[in-house]
């Protein structure tokens, strides 16, 4: 039972946080700069694709420099991957398809375990494996949030993480979505950007990924016991809390308000923000 609430734990901060960086990375050094990058961005929160050579490396140093990163990998293909992956510290393992022999591996070791699905066989294939969280690769490609709707309509329980052709043009439609855990991109950790060590741009896309992601608009000035808020829009309450308490404000929790599991509307009075849902 613990080794299923961690397994939950971890896929809830993915969810909070909401974009996962995709990251190919050539040269384990630079993993700790690009990781604090990305922190300083907003995003604590990487997948290493194990494309290279230096993969397992990056995720052991991220993981000793950057304790409160979520880093996974991705590109798993074997057992073997998924245990070298495992070993260096990965909290989560991706796939591009779904192979079931390292499915049950990685979950018989207590990891999560988000792999590929295409089509409604990917889906049933998941399910009869215990997964309810997928990944949704190649996104773009095979259709989209439209083909994730229609294909999702008969599986209530499933949630996806779309990968492929992502960007910050259209990851915003998907993340209204409550059929999306989060999303994976790499267009703020472009392999040109960290050849170059632009850590400074990479820390400046990642803050503009997370200002599109939450997007937050300015609604207007409430009364509320004796006090005025700032009413601000999110389509997602909660991620918008995770991320601003990330930046020092407090919200009570006492001042919530709750449509079945849904936050509709949270104050941080000494801030005095009001977040509601659009």
């Amino acid at each position: 039972m613990k080794r299923v609430t961690d397994m939950n734990k971890i896929l809830e901060e993915i969810e909070k946080i909401g974009i996962v960086p995709v990251v190919v990375i050539d040269s384990a050094e630079d993993a700790v700069p690009l990781a604090k990058a990305l922190c300083e961005g907003g995003l604590p929160a990487a997948e290493i694709t194990f494309r290279t050579a230096a993969a397992a490396e990056s995720i052991k140093r991220i993981r000793e420099a950057c304790p409160e990163m979520i880093v996974g990998a991705g590109t798993v293909l074997t057992c073997e991957q998924a245990d070298a992956a495992i070993a260096a510290g990965s909290q989560f393992i991706v796939s591009p398809g779904l192979n079931p022999a390292v499915v049950k591996h990685v979950l018989d070791k207590g990891v999560p375990m988000l792999p590929g699905c295409a089509n409604p066989s990917d889906i049933e294939a998941a399910l009869s494996l215990g997964l309810t969280e997928v990944k949704f690769f190649p996104a773009e490609q095979i259709g989209g949030l439209k083909a994730i709707k229609a294909m999702a309509a008969p599986y209530g329980a499933v949630r996806f993480m779309p990968t492929g052709g992502l960007n910050a043009a259209n990851m915003g439609a998907y993340l209204a979505d409550k059929k999306i855990i989060a999303c994976g991109g790499s267009f703020m950790v472009a392999k040109d950007v960290i050849a170059r060590h632009d850590w400074d741009k990479i820390k400046k896309d990642t803050e503009k990924a997370v200002s599109l992601m939450l997007g937050m608009t300015f609604k207007g000035l409430v009364q509320s016991g004796g006090r005025t808020f700032t009413e601000m829009q999110s389509s997602n309450i909660k991620r918008a809390v995770y991320h601003l308490e990330r930046r020092g404000v407090k919200f009570d929790t006492a001042s919530a308000v709750y449509l079945g599991d849904d936050i509709v509307s949270i104050d941080a009075a000494e801030a005095g923000i009001r977040l509601t849902a659009h």
